[in-house]
């Protein structure tokens, strides 16, 4: 077997870069603000799929998670995390793995948001959340819903009922830090007042959970909240800088690429990371400033100004200046190593089975493999 590159210009392009001393500083922010709030964190892994930066999350130990796969379950409960939530609405068909899972030593809980979903688990003997509607972004149930008491009362004839939890997804489309705030608090309130419900019912609620990237860095009071939970925050993205979460420089993930071509007189840099590299992901486009499918950087990471991926077909990204831009396009002769940013950074991710980590310190890449599948 060839052994993994120690250094970035022996590297195959497209690869999938990470910041170690970027990813730490991210992972510390979250984590202190945590503890500031009271509350426990319980990172989300769906963006990492990686058990080395779990780790990393944990402090080096394996701590609470949140997944959105039963495979991610799986993987990191065979890692040692056995304290585990996973945060999509359960499928019935899923129960036996689900079972399997808890047979096997992981207090894995689900959640729901129906009469229909909640009797399938109560029969299959397992914990879980309901699913509470803070922002009518996607599921769950409001707390004057007449069906959230209906379904606690079924998960509760086999102490099945876990609590509350919501993912206040709308925060998405707004920016600043007191937009957010004001998102954190409508979260707050819904699944307070939704544990309040059920306890006036005689309804157990020990668990009160609360979470989305913007929400979690901008919350101000997470009274009656018990635990938070994040995702992306632990590389960041184009997205979250463009709604004021993070800044450009605290990207921790990047795609490695190399000049194959130009196109001069279209104003067109060929590049050898396409949509496969990137992903399809457009997330940027309705924001004040489209980055198109990735804002380009020198091998170091160093943004080239007003340069970006306009367009990507499977393999090929084409770099031009963003519309309206007075800068020139640079000199980038062929064989030329560049870093793009990206714009979703689960979606990038997604492209690549595994991570060259840069170190924070000076020495040789290491691979961090990522695994996918549900």
């Amino acid at each position: 077997m060839t052994p993994d590159p120690t250094r970035i210009e022996d590297l195959a392009t497209p690869a999938l870069l990470l910041d170690e001393a970027k990813m730490t500083r991210n992972i510390e922010r979250l984590a202190a603000r945590a503890r500031a709030l009271g509350v426990s964190l319980r990172p989300h892994l769906k963006t990492a799929k990686c058990t080395e930066i779990a780790r990393r999350l944990g402090g080096g130990m394996p701590g609470p998670i949140t997944v959105s796969t039963l495979a991610e379950a799986e993987v990191f409960h065979a890692a040692g995390h056995d304290d585990i939530l996973y945060a999509v609405g359960i499928a019935p068909q899923k129960l036996a793995r689900v079972q399997a899972l808890r047979e096997g030593g992981c207090d894995l809980t689900v959640i729901l948001d129906s009469p229909e979903q909640a009797k399938a688990v109560v029969e299959a003997r397992v914990p879980a959340l309901i699913e509470i509607d803070s922002d009518g972004h996607r599921g769950g149930r409001r707390a004057e819903d007449p069906a959230l008491i209906e379904i606690g009362r079924i998960l509760h004839g086999t102490e099945c009922l876990r609590g509350v939890m919501t993912h206040a997804g709308e925060s998405y489309g707004v920016r600043g830090e007191a937009a957010h705030a004001a998102f954190a608090e409508r979260e707050r309130c819904a699944v307070v007042a939704a544990a309040e419900a059920l306890r006036r019912d005689g309804l157990p609620c020990p668990v009160v959970s609360v979470g989305s990237t913007p929400t979690a860095h901008a919350a101000r009071d997470l009274t009656g909240v018990t635990d938070l939970r994040a995702g992306v925050y632990m590389f960041f993205d184009l997205v979250m800088a463009g709604i004021e979460v993070c800044k450009t420089e605290d990207i921790a993930l990047s795609v490695l690429t190399t000049v194959i071509g130009h196109q001069r007189d279209k104003g067109w840099v060929m590049i050898d990371a396409g949509w496969m590299a990137m992903s399809r992901d457009r997330g940027t486009a309705a924001q004040d400033v489209d980055q198109g499918y990735g804002l380009v950087c020198d091998v170091e990471g160093r943004v080239l100004d007003d340069l970006i991926v306009g367009s990507a077909n499977q393999e090929h990204g084409i770099v031009s200046l963003r519309p309206g831009a007075d800068a020139a396009l640079p000199d980038l002769p062929i064989g030329t190593r560049l870093r793009i940013l990206p714009n979703h950074a689960c979606a990038t991710a997604a492209q690549h089975d595994r991570y060259h980590l840069l170190p924070a310190a000076d020495g040789a890449l290491k691979v961090w493999h990522r695994f996918g599948g549900w």
